[in-house]
């Protein structure tokens, strides 16, 4: 099987121009973008399902039938689309309806924190305490062998505390 190839080129220009529109900063050309990608897609889907058949329906024709899955796959790909540019172009609609105009503005918290980390400054919110805790990951953690020592109160202990703490006056449990 060989891949028809102007469908090929089609698929590759669609996604490319998709892309570059994506990346403006007009809703309106980031929802058309969104739909050249969605489009080029589903292209691509048609185009590796294979040769064209008859109807996939048993006994029509002894010709070898179609594969009728990338077309269904194809067909849901179209109405999520649909659905998206729906919403993208409300969006964009209510952006324009509030601003007079469709640009995605920046962020100025994000631009704060681009600043910042040029500046290599740490925020006003930074804890000098935490600085000794290990990140997420954990790869900055000294090892520690007390910290995973046993704590002195047992877990039954810990729980008849709680308990009681959650007693009301009267001695009762809520």
């Amino acid at each position: 099987m060989t891949p028809n190839l102007p469908l090929v080129i089609l698929v590759g220009v669609m996604v490319a121009a998709g892309v570059t529109l994506v990346l403006e900063r007009s809703l309106t050309r980031i929802l058309i973008g969104f739909v050249l990608i969605g489009n080029g897609v589903s292209v691509l889907f048609l185009v590796v399902s294979g040769p064209a058949g008859t109807a996939p329906i048993v006994g029509l024709s002894d010709e070898p039938m179609s594969d009728p899955l990338p077309q269904a796959m194809v067909l849901t790909a179209i109405v999520i689309t649909l659905g998206v540019t729906a919403f993208g172009l409300a969006l964009a609609y209510r952006a324009w309806q509030l601003t007079g105009h469709d640009d995605v503005q920046d962020d100025v918290e994000d631009d704060l924190i681009r600043r910042r980390a040029e500046q290599d400054e740490t925020s006003v919110t930074f804890d000098e305490a935490d600085a000794a805790l290990p990140d997420e990951e954990g790869s900055d953690a000294p090892h520690h062998p007390e910290v995973h020592e046993v704590p002195a109160t047992t877990v039954p202990e810990a729980l008849d505390a709680d308990d009681a703490a959650s007693t009301n006056r009267a001695g009762e449990k809520p």
